[in-house]
């Protein structure tokens, strides 16, 4: 039977708020590189956050602008990523510590120990909406996540080099959770590629990059060429580019207390999805309360034409003051 063209019209009109919801919880996501709604529509042609981000150098003033306490247990977390009015925070709880072998056995350096891995989806206020335990076994650390546009990509991995991890897929909307595939290593940070649909992940100090197709066939892989920083947590840049943050510790000097004592080098970098190189690169040297560089952990930027936000959390629950979410604004 033919529907009245009443229904046809009510349901047209359905489907299209349904597809505009969508494209505005795109461009409103930090990962799509726009920070409001200007800036969204210069992110649709691409280009908006690497540009904004190779104007940044060593004398960029970087400004706090706000401070969001979290008021439940955080643990240690990982990633962020920055979705419209929500944020998602992948972190991993403790419950037995790894411990190192005297010598190496089957291949690993140190026991699993165990734990809980946790995608936590927070609304802008700092409240937590949901928390999404993700993981089985042995891996339940998850890494560096990365927003495609719908969904949530996020790492779980044995606390251990030369290990194993599942990807999984986490719908941004519904916020189901999806098993993908499963790697022969430690993936500590995803990056989904908007213009392959391929994933790009990092391992275990991010010495090495693995691509995948989306049902987990290996593309390529090859050697990380920045031996500045580990890279812990990374996001799509249009066109066909990553930007990763992380830190590398040193020992100190014996007169600011030697190897007992530590300082954290922070920075960014912006790599090429095809060539691999890195085509620009900043340290950045702001610390949180208790003491951490900020890249540390979770952060991701976004761009609005000359100007930059940048989100992260790099203290874990414990820690002097919890885990705070700063927002830094930069002018370029």
């Amino acid at each position: 039977m033919k529907k009245p063209r009443s229904r046809l019209v009510v349901a047209a009109l359905s489907i299209a708020a349904v597809l505009g919801s969508l494209v505005t919880a795109h461009a409103a996501g930090a990962d799509s590189g726009a920070a409001n709604g200007s800036g969204a529509r210069a992110a649709t042609r691409g280009g908006v956050l690497a540009n904004d981000f190779t104007a940044v150098d060593r004398t960029t003033a970087w400004n706090l602008t706000n401070t969001l306490d979290l008021k439940f247990p955080t643990y240690h977390p990982e990633g962020l990523a920055v979705v419209g009015d929500r944020m998602f925070l992948s972190s991993t709880q403790i419950i037995e510590p790894t411990k190192m072998y005297p010598t190496p056995q089957d291949g690993y350096d140190r026991t699993p120990g165990k734990g809980i891995g946790h995608l936590f989806v927070i609304d802008r206020q700092g409240k937590l909406l949901k928390d999404i335990v993700l993981g089985e076994g042995d891996m339940y650390h998850p890494g560096g996540i990365d927003f495609d546009g719908r969904n949530i990509w996020v790492p779980l991995a044995q606390y251990r080099p030369g290990s194993s991890a599942i990807m999984y897929r986490v719908d941004a909307t519904t916020l189901q959770a999806h098993k993908e595939f499963e790697v022969h290593d430690h993936i500590g940070g995803i990056v989904y590629d908007r213009t392959t649909g391929h994933l790009v992940g990092n391992n275990w100090g991010s010495r090495r990059f693995y691509e995948w197709t989306a049902q987990g066939r290996t593309v390529a892989t090859w050697d990380n060429p920045n031996h500045i920083v580990d890279f812990q947590d990374c996001q799509y840049v249009p066109d066909a580019r990553m930007l990763c943050s992380g830190l590398t510790t040193f020992g100190q000097n014996p007169a600011a207390g030697g190897t007992s004592a530590s300082y954290e080098l922070g920075g960014l970098a912006l790599i090429d999805l095809r060539s691999h190189d890195i085509l620009h690169e900043i340290p950045f040297q702001k610390w949180s309360a208790a003491g951490h560089v900020v890249t540390r952990n979770p952060l991701k930027v976004a761009a609005d034409g000359h100007h930059l936000t940048l989100w992260a959390a790099p203290d874990n629950g414990e820690d002097v003051k919890g885990t705070q979410v700063f927002t830094f604004e930069a002018t370029v």
